[in-house]
């Protein structure tokens, strides 16, 4: 099962990647513009998903900054915001591969910040929603990107397996 989760930390470092590739091509008032995301911008989304992982690394890990706000934003420049999204994506797959069966199925605890409320899940759970908001607010990145540069990066899992190795090609003859 740990080969599962380290898929999807490679996948979110790759993703990740991409992303920022093409945010670097943006011009600042772009970069910053209040497109309608639900956390308005690309910078605004981009810095929502770093702010979202240490939140839940820092419940994982017991380590690491806790942030309160979910629209925090800890880097005002791309260059700096993209070298810490660089250490969280190392830090987030050091964690998923020390992980083992027994360390999935113990009980993660921790208290909400949206709604306070002490939640109990098994970690794997957890993680299935970690990788899964990622996707999520990653899309909406992908979707202003799309509108601003009239093309998005390839950001489809399967393309991710396929330059990873994980799935192989062949013809069909």
């Amino acid at each position: 099962m740990s080969a599962y989760w380290r898929m999807f930390a490679g996948y979110n470092a790759w993703a990740n990647a991409l992303v920022y590739e093409r945010a670097a091509g943006l011009s600042d008032a772009d970069y910053r513009a209040d497109r309608g995301a639900f956390f308005k911008s690309v910078h605004g989304t981009l810095n929502h998903l770093l702010v979202t992982d240490r939140m839940w690394m820092r419940r994982f890990t017991g380590e690491g900054e806790m942030v309160s706000q979910l629209d925090a934003i800890l880097h005002e420049s791309l260059a700096d915001l993209h070298a810490a999204r660089i250490r969280e994506d190392e830090r987030i797959m050091a964690f998923v591969a020390g992980l083992d069966a027994a360390r999935l199925k113990a009980p993660l605890r921790y208290e909400s910040i949206s709604k306070p409320a002490r939640i109990e899940q098994e970690l794997e759970t957890a993680l299935a929603h970690f990788f899964n908001h990622q996707t999520h607010h990653r899309g909406q990145v992908h979707g202003l990107l799309t509108n601003l540069t009239g093309e998005g990066p390839v950001l489809d899992l399967v393309a991710y397996q396929r330059q990873a190795g994980l799935a192989q090609s062949r013809s069909v003859a």
